[in-house]
């Protein structure tokens, strides 16, 4: 609920991943009061549904990356045999970005 808070009136409000554990039941009816907001749960598959949806989004994704609309951090690089240590940071939430472990 404090998430729908932070939405301005007419705002949407998008829920993805599951980091934090599953999302509370909400009514739909609260979404009026607090401003006529918008809730949605997107899935991957829905806007990539065909072969060519992916194609025309993959191009459009890498077009804004190559144009540096989208900034990509560089993966954080781990050794391999430190793979149990980058193991409890993934579990721990204590990384962002990509970790690639190196032989």
């Amino acid at each position: 609920m404090s998430s729908l808070d932070c939405v301005r009136p007419l705002g949407m409000l998008v829920s993805f991943g599951n980091a934090s554990g599953l999302v509370d039941p909400i009514n739909p009816s609260i979404l009026g009061p607090k401003g006529s907001l918008f809730l949605t749960r997107p899935s991957y598959f829905n806007y990539f549904a065909k072969c060519e949806e992916l194609v025309k989004g993959a191009r459009e994704l890498f077009k804004v990356i190559e144009d540096k609309v989208i900034k990509i951090q560089p993966p954080t690089k781990a050794a391999l045999i430190d793979s149990a240590d980058v193991h409890r940071a993934l579990e721990g939430r204590k990384t962002t970005g990509a970790t690639v472990l190196i032989p």
